[in-house]
């Protein structure tokens, strides 16, 4: 970190590779693992969705009792693309404001076979259609199982879904996973693996687990396919060292490269998702500079002992 009255500049780049409806794959550069680990967690905890938070139940003489079914209808995943519309009960509103949304349950069995109660059997909001179970929609969808029931039992209940982070609560969370890996450097030291025979070579290509390597038949020579693919499990590594070899292969980790890989259960758009906690993050940031340029200032004057960072 530069000291006070200099500065470090990093200009972070992202490189999209895959963008789908349940999974996005991009490449962070140019920066450091504390940036990339910021991301990561502001993704998975700080993106606001919404889910059902109240339950109120009128009739269950299910097998499950109130408290079981109304967690799973908080972990049922709703369709958020309205959530910034929203305003959670942490923040000020008005009596006009979108805080609420009302979905309703009213099941009864009347067969003698067993039926089974999913989240396409709740009843939307007429005033927000479009905040609905994911897959409710989807005639190949079967729903999200809540509770079976036999004949003459009962479930009716009112259900409120509010906006909310997964810092409160995981229903909130906005992904399935969110992970990422340093970027791998590997280098060959051909001039050593040029004394092992094509058969040695394909041994030591077969250490690796996820075929990061090949021999070309053409060149006699030991390639990477993909670095990628290496997961950093050392196989490879120690398989040089056993065939009295060591120094094969040098492989590092690039301190600046980041692939990161996220899968999404649907309440949002991938891309919503990844942008949003990019806004968040730099408004962390811009935060955190202005408040150590204010207690800069009264330090200067006199006015405050240094923060202890």
């Amino acid at each position: 970190m530069a000291g006070r009255g200099g500065s470090l500049k990093r200009e972070p780049q992202v490189e999209l590779r895959k963008l789908d409806d349940d999974y996005c794959e991009f490449v962070l550069k140019n920066t450091d693992a504390s940036m990339a680990n910021a991301l990561r967690r502001v993704i998975l905890v700080e993106v606001p969705t919404i889910a059902v938070e109240l339950v109120e139940f009128e009739a269950n003489t299910t097998v499950l009792n109130d408290e079981f079914i109304a967690h799973r209808l908080g972990l049922v995943p709703l369709v958020s693309s309205r959530v910034h519309e929203m305003k959670s009960i942490y923040e000020a509103a008005d009596d006009d404001d979108f805080l609420d949304v009302q979905l309703s349950l009213d099941v009864k069995c009347t067969s003698d076979d067993t039926i089974s109660v999913t989240s396409k059997d709740l009843q939307l909001d007429p005033a927000y259609p479009d905040i609905h179970p994911v897959g409710y929609h989807d005639p190949c969808d079967r729903g999200i199982l809540l509770v079976k029931m036999r004949r003459g039992q009962e479930l009716k209940l009112r259900a409120v879904a509010r906006k909310g982070t997964a810092k409160d609560h995981a229903k909130w969370m906005p992904v399935a996973t969110c992970v990422f890996q340093y970027m791998p450097e590997i280098t060959i030291n051909h001039a050593l693996m040029d004394t092992l025979t094509d058969e040695q070579k394909e041994e030591w290509c077969d250490a690796d687990p996820r075929k990061t390597f090949k021999l070309n038949k053409l060149t006699h020579r030991v390639e990477v396919t993909n670095p990628e693919l290496y997961m950093y499990d050392g196989e490879v590594i120690a398989k040089a060292e056993e065939m009295g070899k060591p120094g094969l292969v040098t492989i590092k980790q690039k301190q600046d490269t980041f692939i990161f890989r996220v899968e999404g259960t649907g309440v949002l758009r991938l891309e919503d998702i990844v942008l949003t906690a990019c806004e968040v993050l730099a408004r962390k940031i811009r935060n955190l500079q202005a408040a150590l340029e204010e207690e800069a200032t009264l330090f200067d004057q006199g006015g405050a002992a240094p923060m202890q960072m």
